[in-house]
């Protein structure tokens, strides 16, 4: 199964394995990771799944959606790595994703 290392804001790693297919938000959530919120439950339909892909990763995840990059205009301290966790889905060949959340969820 791939892994994901998630990252909170105050450094605590989270090294979760998650079946394939499954999106960065669910594994966070489903895993009480804190720092996600996935308040919409996955739908692209808030910003409270907002995370920072490491720069190794981010062009293995793909592009963001016209609808991600709207909706992460109401994120705070959006980057050009930030994504929407809800959004990356993961595969084999993310195995060892890295991603690392933000202050909060705004």
């Amino acid at each position: 199964m791939p892994t994901v290392n998630f990252i909170e804001f105050g450094g605590h790693e989270h090294r979760i394995e998650v079946p394939a297919g499954t999106s960065v938000m669910r594994a966070a959530v489903d895993n009480r990771v804190p720092g996600i919120d996935g308040d919409c439950g996955g739908e692209c339909a808030c910003a409270t799944c907002h995370v920072y892909v490491d720069q190794a990763w981010l062009p293995k995840t793909g592009e963001r959606t016209a609808t991600e990059e709207e909706l992460l205009g109401f994120a705070s301290g959006t980057e050009p790595n930030s994504r929407l966790a809800c959004q990356i889905r993961m595969t084999d060949a993310l195995d060892g994703l890295l991603v690392r959340m933000p202050e909060g969820q705004h």
